[in-house]
Formats: structure tokens, C-alpha cells, sequence
């Protein structure tokens, strides 16, 4: 009889990635005001320039070092030019988003793995997209066309694009030191985002 003992190996890499961000994930999630009774269109318009003011420089970030392994399309990813549609829907121009303050603590992202790990949430977070989008349509009347776009930024593409991420992150080759330099930039992505929005006294 095969023995199960002998299928126990090393985690994969988006085991060693939920298992190390749980609880901050968890953690995040209940500071997050999308379901507080107190949300107003005002409060969610300065989140999502908090949002803006995290997501222009990561993805910057994260784009423009040539280190994210072959297979990841960027292109199609990027998130930022939607809450910019966002925010000219909320009222705001070009000269006031420029204006807007932006994260300068961010993790570091020096490495493939570690590129891996901020992504890992960056494109995690599309799907809790899903379940704020409809609360915000029901609450705000928010939709794609008037401030909504981005928490349904890839649409009826979320879940493919989600698994397709999860099957180029199975296709990597790493070891057990990349992945938990992934793990480590995964938390850091969290810990910069948290913290950021509570600079910007946006959270609960």
C-alpha cells in the first residue's frame, strides 16, 4: 500500500505564500472600512487615493527593475491606470492626482522571488475585488463607469487571470531560500500597505 508519509514535501511556493501571510491578510481585511456602516462616498474617495498613492509606486516598482520572472504579463496587470479612470470619475484631474501623496516605504523588491511575493498580493487582492464591488454598487452606487472600476479591474477575467497566475507561480523553479524571500516580500507588501493607509487615516 503507497504510504501518504512519503507525498509530505516541501511546500509549494503558494503553500510557504498563504501559510506566511494569513494573519496579516486576516488582520488587514478587518481594518478595511468597505463594510463599516460609517463608509460614505467621501471616505471611499480618499481611500482610493490612498489606494492610488500605494499602487502608482509599487507598480513602478515592480515593472521597471526587469526582474519578475519570464511569463508574467505586466501589461495586462497593471492596475493603476484604472483607479486613475477611478479618481476622474470621483471628480479629481490629472494636476490633483499628480498631487496626491504616494508611498515611499515600500518592500524591496531586489530579487525574482521577492518580486513574486509582492505580486502574490497585489493579484490576490483582485479577488476580494469581487465581493467589495458588489457591497460598493449596493451601498454608493458605485459601477465600472463612475468610481468602481477598480475593485472589478479585471471583470469577467478575474478568476481565469487569477488561476493563470497561480499555474506561472507552480511553473517557477525555487528553492527553499527563494521561496521564503518571497514570503518575506509578501508580508513587507502587506506590512507597506497597512501601514500606508493608516498614514492616510483611511482604515478602522
Amino acid at each position: 500500500m503507497h504510504s501518504k508519509a512519503h507525498d509530505v514535501g516541501p511546500p509549494t511556493l503558494l503553500e510557504a505564500l498563504r501559510t506566511g501571510t494569513a494573519q496579516l491578510h486576516v488582520a488587514l481585511e478587518q481594518r478595511l472600512p468597505f463594510f463599516s456602516e460609517r463608509l460614505d462616498a467621501h471616505w471611499y474617495g480618499r481611500l482610493l487615493q490612498a489606494y492610488y498613492g500605494f499602487y502608482r509606486p509599487i507598480e513602478a516598482s515592480l515593472y521597471d527593475n526587469a526582474l519578475i520572472p519570464e511569463g508574467f504579463d505586466s501589461a495586462m496587470r497593471l492596475k493603476t491606470p484604472t483607479l486613475v479612470d477611478d479618481l476622474h470619475a470621483l471628480g479629481l484631474d490629472n494636476l490633483a492626482i499628480d498631487a496626491l501623496p504616494r508611498c515611499a516605504e515600500l518592500p524591496v523588491c531586489d530579487t525574482a522571488a521577492a518580486c513574486l511575493g509582492a505580486l502574490y498580493v497585489l493579484e490576490g487582492a483582485t479577488l476580494g475585488g469581487q465581493v467589495l464591488r458588489r457591497e460598493m454598487a449596493q451601498r454608493l452606487g458605485l459601477d465600472a463607469d463612475n468610481g468602481g472600476a477598480f475593485l472589478n479591474v479585471y471583470g469577467a477575467e478575474t478568476g481565469r487571470r487569477w488561476k493563470d497566475f497561480l499555474d506561472y507561480l507552480g511553473r517557477l523553479p525555487l528553492d527553499a531560500d527563494a521561496k521564503q524571500r518571497a514570503v518575506d516580500a509578501a508580508r513587507s507588501t502587506f506590512s507597506c500597505f497597512e501601514q500606508w493607509l493608516d498614514s492616510q487615516e483611511v482604515l478602522l
